[in-house]
């Protein structure tokens, strides 16, 4: 970890930490903008997010858009018709039952509409401090795999075996260095594995081509 934090200082962060950081943590931009990146690039989320975030910035003014300007505003993201039915029902449920703030809670948060356990745990790193907890996307469940952290099926086994292995002072940075490695050098296909950082701590588990770029 520590390598790898040294690693990262010159890479581009991931979209929602440069949201977040932009914000000045805003737990509602950070929240909304979490929906958006789900399965989709970092570029998109990004520009999404400013359009959305140009017409409405609290949940009171953007429960006021029609899913129809949604739609408009977040396309090309991932799945948009499915996200702008959620972002507008979070925000009706943020106003109504949440006086217009976001919770700060996992339970609370998972009530809402299209919020999993990544979404929940990245809102709590980023706009609450919590120290404990741990945010696993794509990213963060391959390269754990891959290190041989953890032998697991899915992201949330996988955020259940990084609690038990791994230590307590990493799990607030385990997502912002494993995703902005993911992105940049240890991807899906063709790992950048000459110019790893931690090449010599990992087993490579599942991989199977390598470049050298």
């Amino acid at each position: 970890m520590r390598a790898l934090a040294r690693a990262i200082d010159n890479l581009d962060l991931p979209a929602v930490e440069k949201i977040a950081e932009s914000s000045q943590e805003d737990p509602f931009e950070v929240l909304i903008a979490t929906m958006l990146s789900a399965q989709t690039r970092d570029a998109v989320t990004a520009a999404a997010s400013a359009r959305l975030f140009r017409v409405a910035r609290t949940p009171r003014t953007m429960a006021r858009l029609t899913e129809r300007q949604i739609i408009k505003l977040i396309f090309p993201v991932s799945f948009y018709r499915n996200k702008a039915a959620h972002v507008r029902q979070t925000c009706r449920i943020l106003v109504d039952r949440f006086n217009g703030r976001v919770p700060s809670t996992m339970e609370e948060l998972l009530t809402l509409p299209g919020v999993g356990r990544k979404t929940a745990n990245l809102v709590l790193i980023l706009s609450f401090r919590s120290l404990k907890n741990i945010c696993v996307d794509t990213h963060v469940h391959r390269i754990s795999n891959r290190l041989g952290w953890v032998q697991t099926r899915t992201p949330d086994e996988t955020e259940q075996a990084l609690y038990r292995n791994t230590s307590e002072r990493w799990w607030p940075y385990i997502n912002l260095y494993l995703v902005t490695w993911g992105q940049n050098v240890c991807r899906p296909i063709y790992p950048r594995c000459g110019a790893c950082a931690i090449e010599p701590y990992c087993p490579r588990v599942g991989v199977t081509v390598t470049a050298k770029r």
